[in-house]
């Protein structure tokens, strides 16, 4: 589905990313993992199409396409979807309004607005949440439960969750989890965390370590727990 090649990544004059080599199949759930700074972040940015973050080098296939040239809306068109650390206010636009304007194909309203309905049900969104601007005012657990919403609705072929258990207390953290789990049939999921918390509740195929903005190891569930319990400087190579 998402083919990595060699790529190098910069913001401004710093390289953030450096030949970074993976191939994400369909389907499969991945975690990504490393220390602040290691590069998690870019290199959700850059899957996503962010213009600060400039390939210095490589590729960006998905689906066979390369997109490394593509902007942030042509990708989200092909189905790439990115769950933000932070997700922002929008001042004067609610959840409906937004994914009504990203619907442009979606004719009835009403039809619309009863699949939100339903999801946020699901997920345990309060009725206040739809009707107000988005995230204004909203706990970082009810931030990231309308991120799961959206991606739901707009229902996209690769979600990237960039630390979606930041600020997250374990009752909505296991509400998410459950989602997720339950929603993936199709998807690939690229999960970026710091901690083993989330990947208790969605087993990983894959956990993939980046340290220094290099993909430095790669393996099954059993790695996300040797780091919670070694941490990060047994995984290094150089140490």
């Amino acid at each position: 589905m998402l083919s990595v090649k060699n790529l190098t990544v910069k913001v401004g004059s710093k390289t953030i990313l450096k030949d970074f080599n993976f191939k994400f199949k369909k389907g499969k759930v991945y975690a990504l993992m490393g220390p602040n700074g290691s590069g998690k972040s870019t290199l959700a940015f850059v899957l996503a199409g962010h213009p600060t973050y400039k390939i210095d080098g490589g590729s960006l296939k998905f689906e066979a396409r390369d997109i490394g040239g593509l902007s942030p809306d042509k990708r989200a068109k092909l189905g790439i979807f990115l769950s933000f650390q932070s997700p922002l206010a929008l001042s004067g636009v609610n959840v409906f309004q937004l994914l009504r304007l990203a619907l442009t194909k979606q004719k009835d309203p009403l039809a619309l607005k009863k699949r939100i309905d339903k999801t946020a049900k699901k997920l345990g969104i309060k009725e206040e949440l739809l009707n107000r601007s988005l995230n204004e005012g909203s706990s970082g657990g009810e931030k990231k439960k309308l991120e799961m919403l959206q991606a739901a609705i707009l229902n996209p072929k690769l979600l990237i969750f960039d630390e979606i258990d930041t600020g997250v207390d374990i009752d909505a953290l296991k509400k998410i989890s459950q989602f997720l789990d339950e929603t993936k049939s199709g998807k690939t999921y690229l999960i970026i965390t710091h901690y083993n918390r989330i990947l208790h509740y969605i087993k990983p195929d894959k956990v993939l370590v980046i340290m220094d903005g290099r993909l430095v190891k790669s393996g099954g569930a059993k790695l996300a727990e040797e780091i919670e319990k070694y941490g990060y400087e047994k995984i290094n190579p150089k140490t």
